[in-house]
């Protein structure tokens, strides 16, 4: 695929998911994105055969870890990096996929989740112990630490869906996850 149809792929993911965000899984059609994309439906089908395939596109779509690793960045950065995005996720309320992950979910995609919470663990793991071998984060159980970031933070999405928080709510995770990786 040329630089033209990698934008255009791009450009439909970033539609999808704002009207994914907007209206849930279920009630999202291939309609409403050549409606929001301005592509006919053979220019659509042309990159995706349906909602699905872009949806679980979008949800695989990865933080990339790994080649700021292999590039020796300092762990704190990318800490804060990923904090900083996270916490932008939590706040943009109107932005938020929980409505519609809980129904693709509930449409027997269990397996396809359970495949995105492990390679995001073993990011999170990746991340912690690069932190504690170059000394910038503390000897902390890995596992148990990104089970808690990630359920944490799972659960502020859900919740940022029906109830309005401060955005001290997200500084407090933030900052609960700073206290327990960071070297004092």
């Amino acid at each position: 695929m040329g630089d033209k149809g990698t934008k255009t792929k791009e450009a439909i993911r970033r539609e999808a998911y704002r009207l994914f965000a907007e209206k849930g899984f279920k009630a999202v059609t291939m309609t409403d994105l050549c409606e929001r994309t301005g592509l006919s439906r053979g220019g659509l089908y042309r990159y995706y055969a349906g909602t699905e395939e872009i949806f679980s596109e979008i949800l695989s779509e990865e933080y990339v870890i790994a080649d700021r690793i292999e590039k020796r960045e300092k762990a704190g950065v990318i800490l804060e990096d990923m904090l900083s995005a996270i916490k932008s996720e939590i706040m943009d309320k109107e932005l938020s996929l929980s409505l519609a992950i809980y129904e693709y979910a509930n449409l027997g995609n269990q397996d396809f989740f359970a495949d995105i919470n492990e390679r995001a663990k073993k990011r999170w793991i990746g991340l912690l112990e690069y932190g504690i071998e170059t000394k910038e984060f503390r000897a902390v159980d890995t596992e148990q630490v990104a089970d808690l970031i990630l359920y944490y933070y799972q659960g502020l999405r859900m919740w940022s869906r029906v109830i309005s928080f401060e955005e001290s709510a997200a500084e407090h995770y933030v900052n609960t996850i700073k206290q327990i990786v960071l070297q004092q």
